[in-house]
């Protein structure tokens, strides 16, 4: 259990060891005060990482971070991946920053977790806000470990078994025939040519607390593996519908100098795309991940219970 488990359940201020927390839930979502992400020490930096395991989302307001800081503050969190497995990063000095320019059709409106269309999802992701529009544009996070411990436990049993088919080729199949002109990045010492299936489990089981996710999403989920086509269809449905209820959700409006991070395991998001001509630019750095671990088949049905209940 991490460090920061016996922070209250109440929402409100509250101090524990070097970090100031407003919890937003019982156990998904913080704003974190009175820290500067580009002068924190070891301790804070410790601190906020196992604040993001044990919260899944976290939120800084009144930052400063420019790209190089930014890039420090994510090597200081754990190592930094590419920008993405085929779209390269903002100029040659930032090659892990990746940029979502509304100018440049770069929307995230869709529910997604980050890149599991790749053996090795990231761990999570720290996302500064660059140019904001005057209004909308707020970002919604889902929690897919409540979003697990919610369903029935005879769906969760049907679930535990389950595996899925990630693909990332509707989205980012056009960045890699631009990188065919020159375009593109390495990601984890791979050359991406083309975009290939992955399949990972329906349920993950979190590498640090044992806690069981949902861990799929409408972005890049594209089947069930091992049943029909009428029977995935209906399962698929059902998760989606499920993961983005209201009570699993926290939703943030973005000011000048906001910094959010996220747990890439435990969490699924959405952007809103309701800002019209507007601009809206975002840069965003990743967590190298690791390949997601499913239910154990030999785990029995009160083990699944508490291994939920987190």
């Amino acid at each position: 259990m991490s460090p920061l488990s016996a922070v209250p359940s109440s929402t409100g201020p509250s101090s524990t060891g070097p970090l100031n927390l407003e919890l937003l839930g019982p156990r998904f979502g913080a704003l974190v005060h009175d820290l500067d992400l580009a002068t924190a020490d070891d301790a804070q930096v410790a601190a906020v990482r196992a604040a993001l395991t044990e919260h899944k989302v976290l939120f800084f307001r009144s930052q400063t971070l420019d790209p190089d800081q930014q890039i420090r503050l994510g090597n200081r969190m754990g190592d930094l991946t590419a920008s993405h497995p085929v779209v390269p990063g903002i100029d040659e000095a930032h090659t892990e920053i990746y940029a979502l320019d509304s100018a440049d059709d770069g929307y995230a409106d869709v529910w997604h977790t980050d890149v599991t269309f790749v053996k090795r999802p990231p761990l999570g992701s720290i996302l500064r806000a660059v140019t904001l529009p005057p209004n909308g544009g707020d970002t919604s996070w889902a929690d897919l470990e409540l979003a697990y411990a919610s369903l029935s436990p005879a769906v969760q049993r049907l679930a535990d078994e389950l595996t899925a088919v990630h693909d990332g080729s509707r989205d980012f199949g056009y960045y890699l025939a631009q990188r065919r002109q020159g375009r593109g990045s390495d990601w984890e010492g791979e050359t991406f040519t083309a975009l290939e299936e992955v399949q990972h489990p329906v349920v993950r089981v979190h590498p640090e607390t044992g806690r069981r996710s949902l861990f799929v999403n409408p972005g890049f989920t594209t089947r069930i593996a091992g049943v029909s086509d009428a029977e995935s269809r209906h399962l698929l449905d059902l998760f989606f519908a499920h993961l983005t209820k209201p009570e699993h959700l926290v939703r943030h409006r973005w000011a000048e100098g906001d910094v959010a991070m996220w747990d890439n395991r435990a969490t699924a998001h959405y952007a809103n795309r309701d800002y019209g001509d507007a601009r809206r630019v975002m840069h965003r750095v990743t967590l190298r991940g690791d390949a997601p671990v499913g239910v154990p088949r030999s785990v029995t049905a009160p083990d699944r219970r508490v291994a939920s209940a987190g």
